[in-house]
Protein backbone atom coordinates (compact mmCIF):
# COMPACT_ATOMS: atom_id res chain seq x y z
CA UNK A 1 0.00 0.00 0.00
CA UNK A 2 1.28 3.45 -0.93
CA UNK A 3 1.13 6.63 1.17
CA UNK A 4 -0.76 9.24 -0.85
CA UNK A 5 0.41 12.04 1.46
CA UNK A 6 3.94 11.62 0.11
CA UNK A 7 2.89 12.31 -3.47
CA UNK A 8 3.33 15.83 -4.82
CA UNK A 9 0.43 15.14 -7.20
CA UNK A 10 -1.87 14.55 -4.23
CA UNK A 11 -0.70 17.72 -2.44
CA UNK A 12 -1.38 19.82 -5.52
CA UNK A 13 -4.75 18.17 -6.18
CA UNK A 14 -5.79 18.80 -2.59
CA UNK A 15 -4.84 22.48 -2.92
CA UNK A 16 -6.88 22.72 -6.12
CA UNK A 17 -9.96 21.24 -4.43
CA UNK A 18 -9.73 23.91 -1.73
CA UNK A 19 -9.27 26.66 -4.31
CA UNK A 20 -12.26 25.45 -6.32
CA UNK A 21 -14.52 25.61 -3.27
CA UNK A 22 -13.31 29.16 -2.58
CA UNK A 23 -13.74 30.33 -6.18
CA UNK A 24 -17.16 28.74 -6.72
CA UNK A 25 -18.61 30.43 -3.62
CA UNK A 26 -18.82 33.57 -5.75
CA UNK A 27 -20.52 31.90 -8.74
CA UNK A 28 -24.07 32.97 -9.63
CA UNK A 29 -26.71 31.22 -7.51
CA UNK A 30 -28.39 29.81 -10.64
CA UNK A 31 -25.16 27.83 -11.27
CA UNK A 32 -25.37 25.90 -7.96
CA UNK A 33 -26.62 22.76 -9.74
CA UNK A 34 -24.67 23.49 -12.92
CA UNK A 35 -21.10 24.69 -13.15
CA UNK A 36 -20.56 24.99 -9.37
CA UNK A 37 -21.59 21.39 -8.77
CA UNK A 38 -19.64 20.06 -11.78
CA UNK A 39 -16.43 21.84 -10.80
CA UNK A 40 -16.64 20.79 -7.19
CA UNK A 41 -17.24 17.15 -8.13
CA UNK A 42 -14.34 17.15 -10.59
CA UNK A 43 -12.02 18.85 -8.09
CA UNK A 44 -12.80 16.28 -5.41
CA UNK A 45 -12.43 13.43 -7.89
CA UNK A 46 -8.77 14.19 -8.55
CA UNK A 47 -7.33 13.72 -5.04
CA UNK A 48 -9.93 11.06 -4.21
CA UNK A 49 -8.83 8.86 -7.11
CA UNK A 50 -5.19 9.35 -6.21
CA UNK A 51 -5.97 8.20 -2.66
CA UNK A 52 -8.01 5.23 -3.87
CA UNK A 53 -5.29 4.23 -6.31
CA UNK A 54 -2.70 4.32 -3.55
CA UNK A 55 -4.84 1.94 -1.52
CA UNK A 56 -4.83 -0.67 -4.30
CA UNK A 57 -2.34 -3.51 -4.20
CA UNK A 58 -1.68 -3.94 -7.91
CA UNK A 59 0.31 -1.56 -10.05
CA UNK A 60 -2.30 -1.87 -12.83
CA UNK A 61 -5.11 -0.70 -10.55
CA UNK A 62 -2.95 2.09 -9.14
CA UNK A 63 -2.23 3.33 -12.65
CA UNK A 64 -5.90 3.08 -13.62
CA UNK A 65 -6.99 5.34 -10.75
CA UNK A 66 -4.22 7.84 -11.54
CA UNK A 67 -5.48 7.96 -15.13
CA UNK A 68 -9.02 8.60 -13.89
CA UNK A 69 -7.69 11.40 -11.68
CA UNK A 70 -5.88 12.88 -14.69
CA UNK A 71 -9.09 12.79 -16.74
CA UNK A 72 -10.97 14.61 -13.99
CA UNK A 73 -8.18 17.17 -13.79
CA UNK A 74 -8.40 17.89 -17.52
CA UNK A 75 -12.19 18.18 -17.23
CA UNK A 76 -11.76 20.64 -14.38
CA UNK A 77 -9.23 22.66 -16.36
CA UNK A 78 -11.75 23.16 -19.15
CA UNK A 79 -14.49 24.08 -16.68
CA UNK A 80 -12.22 26.69 -15.10
CA UNK A 81 -11.35 28.30 -18.41
CA UNK A 82 -15.01 28.30 -19.46
CA UNK A 83 -16.07 29.79 -16.12
CA UNK A 84 -13.44 32.48 -16.53
CA UNK A 85 -14.67 33.31 -20.03
CA UNK A 86 -18.24 33.46 -18.72
CA UNK A 87 -17.13 35.94 -16.06
CA UNK A 88 -17.87 33.62 -13.12
CA UNK A 89 -14.30 33.63 -11.80
CA UNK A 90 -13.73 37.14 -10.53
CA UNK A 91 -10.39 36.70 -8.71
CA UNK A 92 -7.74 34.02 -8.65
CA UNK A 93 -8.00 32.55 -12.14
CA UNK A 94 -4.26 32.88 -12.84
CA UNK A 95 -3.33 31.08 -9.62
CA UNK A 96 -5.89 28.35 -10.23
CA UNK A 97 -4.86 27.90 -13.87
CA UNK A 98 -1.15 27.66 -13.03
CA UNK A 99 -1.85 25.23 -10.17
CA UNK A 100 -3.87 22.99 -12.50
CA UNK A 101 -1.14 23.10 -15.17
CA UNK A 102 1.51 22.18 -12.60
CA UNK A 103 -0.63 19.30 -11.35
CA UNK A 104 -1.18 18.05 -14.91
CA UNK A 105 2.60 17.97 -15.40
CA UNK A 106 3.32 16.23 -12.09
CA UNK A 107 0.51 13.69 -12.40
CA UNK A 108 1.28 13.09 -16.08
CA UNK A 109 4.94 12.44 -15.24
CA UNK A 110 3.96 9.97 -12.52
CA UNK A 111 1.66 8.12 -14.93
CA UNK A 112 4.35 7.96 -17.64
CA UNK A 113 6.92 6.67 -15.13
CA UNK A 114 4.57 3.92 -13.96
CA UNK A 115 3.78 2.90 -17.55
CA UNK A 116 7.48 2.31 -18.19
CA UNK A 117 7.64 -0.32 -15.43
Amino acid sequence: MRDHTKLRAFELADEIALLIYQVTRLFPKEEIYGMTSQMRRASISVPSNIVEGCARESQVEYLRFLEIAFGSLRELHYQCTLSNRLGFIVHGFELLDSKIQETEKVLGSLIRALRKH
